[in-house]
C-alpha cells in the first residue's frame, strides 16, 4: 500500500546556501513500470527546512505516465492550503499537463482538441484537486543525470515496481543521506525562460550574498541602490528565482 502523505508547518526553506524564505517546501518525484502497462511504483521526496519524508507505492497493473502523475499529486497532497512547494520531475507530459494541458481539457469537458476522451483522466482531476489553494511550481530535470533527489525517487519507484521492501527516511532533514541540492538548472536554462514575467510578478535582490523577495519596485531599490555587487531581476515564478540565482552565484 502507499505510504500517505501528510503536511508540515515550516516557514522557510534554505537552497543553496541562500534562504529564501517563501519557499516552504521542495519535492522530487518519479515514477516506474515494468512494461506499459505492466507493475509499477512511484515515489516522491518533500523536504522542509526541518523534516524530510520520502514516499513511495505500487500498483499491479498500471503505466509510468500513471506513475509520474501520483507522485507529483502526492508530494503536492502532502502540504497544506496556502503553502508553497517547488516540484522537480523528469517527466515533460506530467509537468506540461499540471501547467498547461489541464486548463484546455477542463474547459473543453475533458476532451482533447480533437475531441478525444483525456487519458489518465483521474488522475489529472486529482492533481487538480491537490493544487488548488496552493501555491506551485514545477522544474523539469533530466532524468538519470545525477540529480541526487531524482535518483533516490527512481530507487525507490523501480524497487515498488518490482515489489521490493525499501527502506523510507521519515525524519530530520540535517540527517538524511541524499542531497537536496537544487542547483540543476545549467546556465543556457535562463534563456528558456519567459523574457517577461507573468503578470504581476516580483522582484530578487542578491546584496552581499543574501537572496531577498520583494513585492514592489520601490522596495528593491531601496535595498540595492549604492551597493556595490548588488544585483536584482523581476521575475514570475519561484522556479525562475533558481535559475536566475544559479547564474547570480557562478
Amino acid at each position: 500500500m502507499p505510504h500517505q502523505p501528510f503536511g508540515f508547518d515550516v516557514a522557510f526553506f534554505t537552497i543553496s546556501n541562500a534562504i529564501i524564505p517563501f519557499v516552504k517546501y521542495i519535492a522530487f518525484t518519479d515514477g516506474s513500470s515494468r512494461g506499459n502497462p505492466g507493475p509499477g511504483g512511484w515515489a516522491c521526496i518533500v523536504a522542509s527546512p526541518k523534516t524530510t519524508v520520502e514516499y513511495g507505492g505500487r500498483e499491479a497493473e498500471t503505466t509510468n505516465n500513471r506513475m509520474e502523475m501520483f507522485a507529483i499529486a502526492s508530494a503536492i497532497k502532502s502540504i497544506k492550503s496556502g503553502d508553497e512547494i517547488i516540484v522537480h520531475t523528469d517527466s515533460t507530459y506530467a509537468m506540461k499537463g499540471a501547467t498547461s494541458w489541464i486548463k484546455g481539457w477542463k474547459r473543453n469537458g475533458w476532451k482533447t482538441a480533437s475531441k478525444k476522451d483525456v487519458e489518465n483522466r483521474d488522475l489529472w482531476e486529482l492533481i487538480d484537486s491537490v493544487m488548488n489553494g496552493k501555491n506551485v511550481s514545477f522544474v523539469l530535470v533530466k532524468g538519470h543525470a545525477g540529480v541526487p533527489g531524482n535518483e533516490r525517487c527512481d530507487e525507490i519507484a523501480t524497487a515498488y515496481a518490482d515489489d521490493r521492501d525499501v527502506p523510507l527516511y521519515n525524519g530530520p532533514t540535517a540527517e538524511y543521506a541524499v542531497s537536496l541540492d537544487v542547483n540543476v538548472v545549467e546556465r543556457d536554462e535562463l534563456s528558456k525562460l519567459p523574457k517577461k514575467p507573468k503578470s504581476g510578478g516580483f522582484y530578487i535582490s542578491l546584496v552581499k550574498g543574501v537572496l531577498e523577495k520583494h513585492t514592489t519596485w520601490d522596495e528593491c531599490k531601496a535595498r540595492v541602490s549604492g551597493v556595490s555587487g548588488a544585483k536584482f531581476k523581476k521575475v514570475g515564478s519561484d522556479a525562475e528565482v533558481l535559475a536566475v540565482e544559479k547564474i547570480w552565484r557562478g
